[in-house]
């Protein structure tokens, strides 16, 4: 075994933990809304607030690390995958430490102070729109770190550059609604 193996089953670990758990409570909240239970919902963005810090954070800090020394030592910096990895976890870790933590954490202490309401349940919603675009760049950087894109791969850039398109008019394009009508 050697250390570059070593190193990359960190960063592999470390970025499973990182957007693996992150997706769980993605998901939660996608079938919460979709069921129209708003407690269900509710506790899935609370949950991302409060693990922000103390989980999704470390685990991405540690991806990043364990990728740094991947390429300090190892590969580079100069391939574009790395470039666009790197972009993509900026973008990631700005939207988490940005938005999902203190959002989760105001709509925690809104709920607390005045109960449900719609003012809550708007914030809420503004954050699960953000989801949505996050865990489309998330797919960028999984498919970019396994595919490993060269500026000749135009196709393989093409579909990665489709997949935030399609994630941004998910998250903003639309008009989505977390209180469910009153027809």
């Amino acid at each position: 075994m050697d250390w570059f193996s070593i190193v990359k089953s960190l960063h592999v670990i470390s970025a499973i933990l990182w957007v693996g758990g992150g997706f769980v409570l993605f998901l939660l909240g996608v079938l919460a809304e979709r069921a129209g239970n708003i407690d269900d919902k509710l506790y899935a963005m609370r949950a991302s607030g409060q693990l922000g810090g103390r989980f999704f954070a470390p685990m991405s800090m540690l991806t990043l690390v364990f990728g740094l020394i991947m390429c300090s030592f190892w590969v580079g910096f100069s391939d574009l995958w790395v470039v666009i990895g790197l972009a993509g976890y900026a973008t990631t870790f700005s939207i988490g430490m940005l938005i999902f933590k203190p959002t989760g954490e105001r709509i925690g202490a809104m709920i607390a102070k005045e109960g449900v309401t719609p003012a809550a349940l708007a914030i809420g919603q503004r954050m699960m729109s953000a989801a949505r675009f996050d865990y489309a760049v998330m797919l960028v950087i999984i498919i970019d770190m396994v595919l490993k894109p060269t500026a000749h791969d135009i196709g393989i850039l093409a579909g990665m550059a489709l997949i935030i398109a399609v994630g941004a008019t998910l998250a903003f394009g639309g008009n989505r609604r977390l209180v469910p009508s009153a027809a």
